[in-house]
């Protein structure tokens, strides 16, 4: 290992890929060479996709709280018999996809718990019904978790549910449902969900079918600094085999409504420190990944301009309702105008441009 820190960051804005070890050392990092690591990032980030900061035009429907996983770290989640459950119809998903059009959105999120209910044929009759109303639209859906789901409770494999989904109307997958894949960790925050080695079969399928995917990380629950250099090197892993992922996107755990945190098994969520470093750490180990994206309904808006010096060149989408972060106790979580994206990136002297869910420009 280099003797220095400067050492370090130097080697690897020349060409040197981190190991997890090194890593490890970013993020362990406490003083102000947190912002050495930052401008180093942000030097990454510069070369690689320059000065503009992108954004979606999206929208996320929420079909049902009843989930099978009930984890640890979510607010959402219900069981079918609690009163606060809900579980849309085709009708009402319509509407809101319809309302979603209106808007002039170019993805629609499909976001829900993993309904014990829930076969193949439901989340196929999901997908084509939002295509039917929606038809020019990206259809961002179904995590490796619901496929698995899918797949187990209709008794076909999990590459075919993918091929269903994609006849349905499936654009790009969701690479949620990831949190820490370390299965130590799973089994505290998330032991209803698959397990590390499902999700990234399931994943490596769609990639290899030619469906992308986000890759994401929900850091700051439990985990340590070795499980997140370890999940960053999965990701950089699957990246190098299947090139399938369009970004990452660090997710910081909302604490406050949260069973584990409300248990003592969590503390209260990332610190800033945590945050920043999450960005810049993820943007110089995964080198082969073109965009970060900071999760603003997360972070708050002046956090997420911060990650946008720290490495950041995207910042997510408008998604018009945000329930998992608002149920979690995330103020503020649900909306975010494309005027208030410029002031931020103008703020820091960056371009703000649209793109879609693959990243071209609009």
């Amino acid at each position: 290992m280099p003797h220095s820190l400067h050492d370090l960051l130097d080697d690897v804005l020349a060409g040197h890929r981190l190991t997890e070890e090194e890593a490890v050392r970013l993020f362990s990092t406490r003083d102000r060479d947190v912002l050495a690591i930052a401008a180093a990032a942000d030097e990454l980030r510069e070369e690689k996709v320059g000065d503009r900061v992108t954004y979606v035009r999206n929208q996320n429907i929420h079909v049902t709280n009843v989930c099978k996983n009930l984890c640890g770290f979510c607010g959402f989640g219900r069981r079918v018999d609690d009163p606060e459950a809900f579980c849309d119809d085709i009708a009402t998903v319509q509407e809101k996809a319809r309302i979603a059009v209106s808007r002039d959105v170019t993805e629609i999120c499909l976001l829900s718990g993993v309904h014990p209910d829930y076969t193949l044929d439901s989340y196929v009759d999901l997908i084509s019904c939002v295509r039917e109303v929606a038809p020019g639209v990206d259809i961002h859906t179904a995590s490796p978790d619901e496929i698995a789901w899918a797949s187990e409770r209709s008794g076909v494999s999990t590459v075919e549910v993918i091929e269903r989904f994609r006849e349905a109307g499936l654009g790009t997958l969701q690479g949620t449902a990831a949190e820490i894949l370390v299965d130590d960790v799973r089994q505290v925050i998330c032991p209803n969900k698959c397990d590390t080695q499902t999700w990234v079969r399931i994943i490596k399928e769609a990639h290899r079918m030619g469906i992308r995917s986000t890759a994401t990380i929900m850091y700051g629950s439990c985990e340590s600094e070795a499980d997140r250099a370890r999940h960053l090197a999965i990701l950089r892993d699957i990246q190098d085999e299947t090139g399938g992922f369009t970004e990452f996107v660090p997710l910081s755990f909302i604490y406050q409504k949260t069973p584990l945190y409300r248990a003592g098994r969590a503390p209260p969520g990332a610190t800033g420190r945590e945050d920043i470093l999450m960005v810049a750490v993820a943007r110089l180990f995964l080198d082969n990944f073109d965009h970060i994206q900071v999760s603003w309904g997360k972070v708050g808006t002046k956090m997420a301009e911060m990650a946008l010096l720290a490495g950041a060149d995207d910042l997510g989408g408008t998604m018009f309702c945000d329930d998992v972060s608002v149920d979690a106790g995330g103020e503020g979580a649900d909306y975010l105008d494309p005027a208030d994206m410029q002031r931020l990136a103008e703020d820091i002297g960056r371009t703000l441009r649209q793109r879609t869910t693959t990243y071209e420009l609009v």
